[in-house]
């Protein structure tokens, strides 16, 4: 009889710590299709930035990825040549890209003034981000 109990609760012990163990395994998904109105970043780098009267007051010149989202767009405004010019970071939600077909272009437009442009806080490619 003694045995008997022994082994009944070693049992159940053991059915205990193997179920305790038991992993949950969630399925990530690894690749993905593109869709249709999907962009890619080759195609908003270096995209000039007008207003919505086309006047032309930046340049896209790199994104900005936080938690795997899209946190950002560097733009570069003002100087001439690259000379005098700042970096300015913009939210994706204000910036409007879109396909031209009649084009095959690309195009971004923000409902910002150049002046607000040139007035928003400066970025600066140091530390971390140093290029």
């Amino acid at each position: 009889m003694r045995r008997i109990l022994i082994t009944t609760l070693a049992t159940a012990a053991m059915i205990s710590f193997a179920h305790a163990q038991t992993v949950t395994t969630t399925e990530t998904e690894v690749f993905v299709t593109a869709q249709p109105t999907d962009v890619l970043s080759s195609n908003v780098v270096g995209l000039n930035v007008s207003d919505a009267e086309g006047t032309v007051f930046g340049e896209i010149k790199d994104l900005i990825v936080s938690d795997n989202e899209l946190a950002g767009y560097i733009v570069s405004v003002g100087g001439f040549l690259g000379i005098g010019e700042k970096y300015v970071i913009v939210s994706p939600q204000s910036v409007n890209i879109t396909y031209v077909a009649d084009d095959k272009s690309w195009q971004a437009t923000m409902s910002a003034t150049k002046e607000e442009i040139e007035k928003a806080p400066e970025f600066k490619y140091v530390g971390r981000w140093e290029k």
